[in-house]
This record gives C-alpha cells, structure tokens and sequence, in this order.
C-alpha cells in the first residue's frame, strides 16, 4: 500500500553502503594530492603547447602546398 516506504529505505541503505565505502577508501594525503594537481597541470600545459605547435606547423605546411598548387 505505501511503495514509497520501501523507496526509502532503500535509498538510506543505499546511502549508508556508500558511506561505509568511503570509509575504507584510501586517501591520498595533502602533500600527494598536491604533487598529483601538479603532475596533472604540467602534463596539460606540455600537451597543450605541443597540440598548438603541430596545428601551427601543419597550417603552414598545408598554407605553402596550396600556395603552390594556386
């Protein structure tokens, strides 16, 4: 008779499984985390500055042949 009864519960069971979890997770301390986002943002700025130098070398190597064929 009452189907949100049971939505309930399981939800809160649910919930507390997922806390029970996170309990057990093992988390990186503060100078890890730090040394990670470090890792990470120069990684990004070393593949961003290389996808930039690729593009702008093909531009003008596709600039020059088409220059060429005109």
């Amino acid at each position: 008779m009452f189907p949100m009864k049971n939505l309930f519960s399981r939800v809160r069971i649910f919930a507390l499984e997922i806390w029970d979890e996170l309990k057990k997770a093992a988390w990186p301390s503060k100078t890890e985390l730090r040394d990670s986002t470090i890792v990470v943002i120069v990684a990004a700025l070393i593949l961003g500055l290389f996808t930039s130098i690729v593009d702008f070398s093909l531009f003008h190597v596709v600039n020059l042949f088409t220059s060429l064929v005109s």
